[in-house]
């Protein structure tokens, strides 16, 4: 089978690359040069020229600041560029995996897991956007598998670990909020999840919306001791503080822990523990064996 990443000079598109090495199907790596997902007639030849029978789209617009005030770029490529994604493998009766964000959860006053069906209630441009995204597959017609995932990071580009090693390591005293909870996700376990999928063929008669992060609870405080940790960067005095302490014109969700059940049940998909996966990530920075 054909298989189109779109998207995939990102994170996770990158981790999708490596991994994909061991699967047997035919995978085609796209990003905005190749293919400009909110350009319709590009995205509908590119599906037929190549047969695609499965996109998974990793293209998104993520900075979640810089969203509030370039609201029609977000739209255009967080819903738009979907619903094109969407009709283009509709029409050929093919699967669309799409990656979408526990933003859209971000007025909602939890504290225990979100699950699946629990009503979406972004507060900023980024969550409403993915969520148009997402309202763009379901209304399409087409078969689909939305995963929604949080607090992702990697060896590629720039992330929350990227910068918490370059920060720990050269500040003596650093102030990190712990009243936002969630769960870090390595781009890699969530990358062989997708494939994993993919490749059992199980996500036929299974679409759907499912979640994907690693196992665990953590503040951003927490996430960045573990990091200076593992990274021997002790000289560095991390101190917990409010997120009122560092204003934002998004209101970022306090508590987005993901509940994983339905993804691990449904495809037999074992999760690892976030700080296991940490371990394994900074390994490979360290070796420059990923980049």
């Amino acid at each position: 089978m054909n298989i189109l990443i779109t998207g995939a000079n990102g994170q996770l598109g990158n981790e999708i690359r490596i991994a994909s090495e061991r699967c047997r199907d035919n995978f085609i790596f796209t990003d905005v040069e190749e293919l400009d997902i909110t350009d319709a007639r590009a995205v509908k030849e590119t599906v037929n020229d190549n047969n695609i029978g499965i996109i998974v789209n990793c293209a998104a617009y993520t900075n979640v600041d810089k969203a509030e005030d370039d609201r029609e770029l977000a739209e255009r490529l967080n819903a738009a560029g979907v619903a094109n994604l969407a009709s283009a493998i509709g029409e050929k009766n093919g699967w669309l995996f799409h990656i979408s964000t526990d933003y859209v959860f971000g007025g909602n006053k939890n504290n225990t897991p979100c699950r699946e069906d629990e009503p979406a209630n972004p507060t900023g441009v980024y969550g409403i956007t993915k969520l148009h995204g997402e309202k763009a597959v379901i209304s399409s017609g087409c078969r689909y598998v939305i995963i929604r995932t949080a607090w992702l990071y990697s060896e590629f580009g720039k992330n929350f670990l990227k910068t918490m090693l370059d920060l720990t390591s050269a500040r003596p005293v650093l102030k990190v909020v712990f009243d936002q909870t969630g769960t870090p996700t390595y781009a890699m376990d969530l990358a062989s999840a997708i494939l994993h999928i993919i490749d059992s063929r199980k996500y036929e008669g299974n679409g759907g919306i499912y979640h994907y992060s690693n196992e665990g609870v953590c503040s951003w405080f927490d996430f960045a001791k573990m990091i200076a940790e593992y990274a021997g960067n002790t000289a560095c005095d991390i101190r917990p503080c409010h997120s009122s302490e560092f204003p934002s014109k998004v209101v970022r969700p306090n508590y987005s822990v993901l509940d994983k059940t339905k993804i691990k049940e449904t495809f037999g998909i074992a999760v690892p523990y976030w700080t296991d996966s940490l371990k394994r990530c900074m390994a490979n920075i360290k070796s420059g064996t990923l980049l």
